[in-house]
């Protein structure tokens, strides 16, 4: 279905395309990155945040951890300073990197296993297919950003793949 190298372009294209974003919003003044602008999750700061969680949840079931939502809390609020927002996710992109890094082929026809947010009972599917979500979730939540730091007269880097040094 998948390969390594398909994970290793998509890590690089996960960090490339954060970047551009929060390079983007950096010219934007605080309440303009928590503004509401009608996404799921209503602003720029909030949707970021969101996948800084998103992206270290899954992370965590990649790596085996079947209930990594009792160590890891979702918070659309935190971090609020920008600065450690920032931090945080250069190094998330760092952790997804090196994760992408140690994969094998081997392990990409493996299953993934954990409990879900709402207390029922174990899930179990293939790594492939959870890999593929990882990515695909940032790509979804990562266009809801692109356009309201559009919306804001911010102008973070096109997102076609194929611009991606």
């Amino acid at each position: 279905m998948i390969s390594v190298g398909y994970c290793s372009l998509f890590a690089r294209y996960n960090t490339w395309q954060n970047t551009s974003l929060f390079t983007a919003a950096d010219g934007l003044e605080p309440n303009q990155r928590w503004a509401d602008q009608g996404a799921f999750f209503k602003s720029i700061a909030a949707t970021m945040n969101h996948l800084v969680w998103a992206d270290a949840l899954m992370l965590e079931r990649l790596k085996g951890n079947e209930r990594p939502q009792d160590t890891i809390a979702h918070s659309l609020t935190n971090p609020s300073d920008w600065e450690t927002y920032k931090e945080l996710r250069t190094r998330r992109d760092a952790e997804i990197e090196d994760w992408v890094s140690k994969l094998t082929d081997t392990a990409l026809k493996g299953s993934v296993r954990w409990y879900p947010l709402d207390g029922s009972g174990r899930i179990e599917k293939p790594m492939a297919i959870c890999i593929v979500q990882m990515f695909n979730h940032q790509t979804h939540h990562r266009g809801q950003i692109h356009a309201m730091l559009t919306a804001q007269g911010a102008q973070p880097e096109p997102t076609d793949i194929g611009l991606m040094s």
